[in-house]
């Protein structure tokens, strides 16, 4: 049995943006850290009010952060990864949907964690539930950490989640926007996790299960 999650707003209602500027605050400089938040309050009130795309937005937000870590090496991208998770994405989790892996990987199931995240961010989560990550990888090149190809998101989430894994279907898959429906179409049983609007109004269509509090239609 294969399980497949989407990470953000499915797993955690953390950022790993505002992770990492804090591991930048308390491990490299206080003055960056508070610079960082202040350059990008004009976007986040443009994308907070709806005027651009608030995931993408915070996508780009979390490629751009990459370059805050100064000097990477393999352990202090690891030490970042790590902060990261226990101090903002591990405190914000989704209980009641972490607890749903766990139980499918204590019945055997293997489990997996697909996000546009980079791994490195993904990996501590995943640790603490058993699960393996299927993210976006990166590589450290003169001190600094980059992507080594594009997001992993969108149709290409479920490309490389089916290409990596080797099958043509999941059994399981878990949600919370419209951009995860092409992930949760090639699941058995496709669940729809604290949805948006636009995915609970997809999910009720097609009879999907739905859990958490969701938003009001209409």
């Amino acid at each position: 049995m294969i399980v497949v999650s989407d990470m953000m707003g499915t797993l955690t209602t953390g950022s790993p943006f505002l992770g990492l500027v804090d591991w930048v605050k308390h491990n490299q400089s206080k003055v960056r850290a508070n610079l960082y938040l202040a350059a990008i309050m004009p976007s986040y009130l443009l994308a907070k009010n709806g005027i651009i795309d608030w995931q993408a937005w915070g996508q780009k937000l979390m490629v751009d952060s990459l370059g805050y870590i100064k000097d990477a090496d393999v352990e202090k991208v690891k030490h970042a990864s790590e902060w990261v998770v226990e101090q903002n994405l591990w405190k914000k989790r989704r209980e009641d949907v972490v607890a749903r892996l766990i139980n499918h990987r204590e019945g055997g199931a293997k489990v997996y964690i697909a996000s546009s995240v980079v791994e490195p961010f993904i990996e501590p989560f995943a640790q603490r539930i058993g699960a393996q990550t299927l993210g976006t990888p990166v590589k450290i090149v003169d001190g600094r950490l980059q992507m080594v190809s594009e997001l992993m998101k969108d149709e290409k989430k479920i490309e490389q989640v089916l290409s990596r894994l080797g099958v043509d279907r999941v059994d399981v898959a878990y949600g919370d926007t419209i951009l995860d429906v092409p992930l949760l179409e090639h699941a058995d049983h496709p669940v729809a996790v604290y949805p948006e609007a636009k995915l609970k109004k997809f999910a009720l269509e097609k009879g999907w299960e739905i859990i958490g509090d969701t938003p009001k239609l209409g």
